[in-house]
């Protein structure tokens, strides 16, 4: 059984998909878990980044643990439960209020690429590889972990990931938007912890107010009165005052999510 690696460092955590032997595949126990993580984070005030990534240097994740498929998704009801497990612990890492940022070394496939997508920023390494073959295995991707792939890629490109299943080298990835930037392997860690400072640095309430507004405005709906109003939020929170006031006074500001 594998399972979910929890470290921080100040205000960034860092959770691990830790499966040894197994290319850190995702088993059910790991799903909750992560689902559970991230619903715990999402109320942390004190949290302003998690990085998601594989344990070790090896893998991100290879997919879902095949092995436990046959007893743990024999049956309709038994698929049923344990899909929505899987959707609901991409939900959670997608609808987290705090930005993630997936840190991706070698194969990043089938749920692996499913976590990937579901996070904010994505950083790979020039010999990491996408894709979900799972077209020769006999079974199709649930609709409800489709969705942040298609929101993602678009449909021409999860057509070709799916009806292919062809897997794709880091550089190809990149070009099709999957990705937001390349980096050689050795500075995939190093290039996310990076990316977290930079998003620690920021005001959390705006980095929050950012995802819910690129969220919303994704669904082509028009903005309503009401909303055009709320998109000033930020006028009565200390944060913006300490933000004009360190600005004007050349010094770094010092936000508090207040």
């Amino acid at each position: 059984m594998g399972n979910i690696d929890l470290s921080r460092d100040g205000e960034t955590v860092t959770l691990s998909l830790n499966n040894p032997g197994k290319l850190n595949a995702i088993d059910l126990a790991m799903w909750r878990q992560l689902s559970e993580n991230m619903q715990k984070l999402a109320v942390d005030r004190s949290v302003r980044c998690v990085i998601l990534r594989g344990a070790g240097e090896q893998a991100f994740a290879a997919g879902g643990d095949l092995e436990e498929f046959v007893t743990a998704r024999a049956t309709l009801e038994q698929a049923l439960h344990y899909h929505a497990e899987v959707a609901a612990a991409l939900h959670a890492i997608a609808d987290c209020p705090h930005p993630t940022v997936a840190a991706i070394l070698g194969p990043c496939i089938g749920g692996g690429l499913e976590i990937a997508g579901a996070c904010d920023l994505r950083i790979a390494g020039e010999g990491a590889k996408f894709g979900a073959p799972i077209n020769k295995l006999g079974f199709s991707m649930y609709p409800g972990e489709m969705e942040g792939l298609l929101r993602l890629a678009g449909a021409a490109v999860l057509k070709e990931i799916l009806l292919e299943g062809r897997i794709l080298g880091a550089r190809e990835a990149y070009e099709k938007g999957l990705l937001t930037r390349i980096v050689g392997d050795a500075q995939v860690f190093a290039e996310a912890q990076a990316c977290a400072r930079r998003i620690d640095q920021g005001a959390p309430l705006v980095a929050g107010w950012h995802k819910q507004w690129i969220h919303r405005l994704q669904d082509g709906r028009p903005l309503s009165d009401e909303e055009k109003a709320a998109s000033f939020a930020f006028l009565e929170t200390e944060d913006y005052r300490e933000g004009l006031a360190a600005f004007l006074e050349k010094r770094k500001p010092v936000f508090k999510a207040r």
